[in-house]
């Protein structure tokens, strides 16, 4: 015999109702090791500037380690933008924020869709790598890591890729909306 909770949970199910928020995460852990290369390299331009005795002049000693520095930061902060990605979709809009900051973070209102699809298999390799990517031909994309991803047709004619785990409920449940919104898919 099923307990209340999972009775109404089949109810819904059958009912075709989706949640009142749907989330979703994506992560690439790759990340991590490319943002360890990039805090080696910072602490490569703190140690040079700490116990350096370079005879050559103050002016090498420098563009070496600002040169380093400002590489680990870009490196760092570059990569740990895009160690997850976190997608939300409401009644009213899909938001995608990145990294542990939630930057770069995208706004879409579901009243500027016209449509979602479903991506079995996304690769950092058909959109140029990882990250916040634009293409002419494709659109844009939030890409952290290979697999199923999420694909609006936006009302301005523009499309919109995110990587996100369990993508395929997530065009479910815009859908969804959309049809009660009265907007065609």
């Amino acid at each position: 015999m099923k307990d209340p909770a999972e009775e109404e949970r089949d109810e819904r199910a059958g009912s075709g109702s989706s949640p009142a928020v749907w989330t979703g995460r994506a992560t690439n852990r790759v990340q991590w090791l490319l943002a360890c290369g990039g805090a080696a390299c910072l602490a490569l331009g703190i140690v040079i500037a700490v116990e350096s005795m370079w005879t050559s002049g103050i002016a090498a000693l420098v563009m070496s380690v600002v040169g380093c520095i400002a590489a680990g930061l870009l490196i760092l902060f570059g990569t740990l933008a895009f160690v997850h990605v976190a997608v939300k979709v409401d009644d009213d809009c899909l938001e995608v924020r990145c990294g542990h900051l939630g930057l770069p973070r995208r706004h879409i209102p579901l009243s500027h869709v016209v449509g979602a699809d479903f991506a079995p298999a996304v690769t950092p390799r058909q959109w140029g790598g990882w990250g916040y990517r634009w293409l002419p031909e494709k659109g844009t994309a939030v890409v952290v890591r290979r697999g199923e991803a999420l694909v609006l047709s936006l009302g301005d004619g523009h499309k919109f890729t995110v990587t996100v785990d369990d993508a395929e409920s997530a065009v479910r449940v815009i859908r969804q909306r959309l049809r009660r919104r009265g907007t065609a898919l």
